[in-house]
């Protein structure tokens, strides 16, 4: 399979983690960058600033016809016939999906490769769409991962056992048993006032993994519109990830 084309931060320091990260439904890895950059802590900190071992990778999506409008074609992960009723003709989502998640776990193992096949230290990231299909690469791979973040995401194909959600894509070498997907932590969050992804589809994402046996840290903030929320949003994300991927000692 051709590899997906990215923009990358490389680390400043010796690198010792990646951070692959999925933008959203009709951006751009080469737009998304630099806003991912923008996120702030309230010292002004990003968190390229605050991790320099870290390469940050952002895949770019294919451009996939929508078939709600069929002289468009968009950066898109996989298409959805309505945002506003996520589980409406939810079977055109499979086929951009399933091609997706394949892509995303080729970059997965060339990262892990780079890094002398510490699988623990690549993390999966995601947007919007970038991170529900982030959350169905966890599901796929066959070793654990360092983690996943999920923001302002959602589930597709909720309500399903783990068996019958890896089954909707059908993909090649994906394990039976759970133990990848518990040995990958997870962080959830979402601002309520998101209008276009609800609340509901962010605490969905996290019921749906809990379900699965991943440990899931759940945070929601009042305010941040379908976005990072700053500075708590960045800084919740910091602690997580030195707890959780960089296993320093919080005291």
């Amino acid at each position: 399979m051709e590899m997906l084309s990215t923009c990358i931060i490389p680390p400043t320091s010796r690198h010792t983690h990646t951070v692959i990260f999925l933008h959203g439904r009709g951006d751009t890895a080469g737009n998304f960058m630099p806003s991912f950059q923008e996120w702030r802590d309230s010292e002004s900190r990003s968190l390229p600033d605050l991790f320099p071992s870290v390469q940050w990778v952002f895949p770019q999506s294919e451009l996939r016809s929508a078939a709600r409008f069929p002289a468009a074609r968009m950066s898109q992960w996989f298409d959805t016939w309505n945002i506003a009723k996520l589980h409406e003709r939810e079977e055109l989502q499979i086929e951009g999906l399933r091609e997706s998640v394949t892509s995303i776990r080729v970059l997965v193992n060339k990262e892990a490769k780079r890094l002398g096949g510490q699988w623990e230290n690549v993390v999966l990231a995601g947007l919007s769409q970038g991170g529900a299909t982030a959350a169905h690469t966890m599901l796929s791979v066959t070793r654990g991962l360092g983690g996943l973040m999920v923001f302002s995401g959602r589930m597709p194909f909720p309500g399903r056992t783990l068996a019958d959600t890896r089954l909707v894509l059908d993909l090649a070498d994906v394990p039976e048993e759970d133990s990848a997907v518990r040995a990958t932590p997870v962080l959830v969050q979402h601002c309520v006032d998101d209008p276009l992804s609800r609340i509901k589809n962010g605490r969905e994402v996290r019921d749906s993994l809990s379900s699965f046996g991943a440990q899931v840290e759940w945070r929601e903030y009042p305010t941040g519109g379908h976005w990072f929320h700053s500075p708590d949003g960045i800084q919740d994300a910091t602690r997580w990830l030195r707890a959780h991927v960089f296993k320093e000692n919080q005291g």
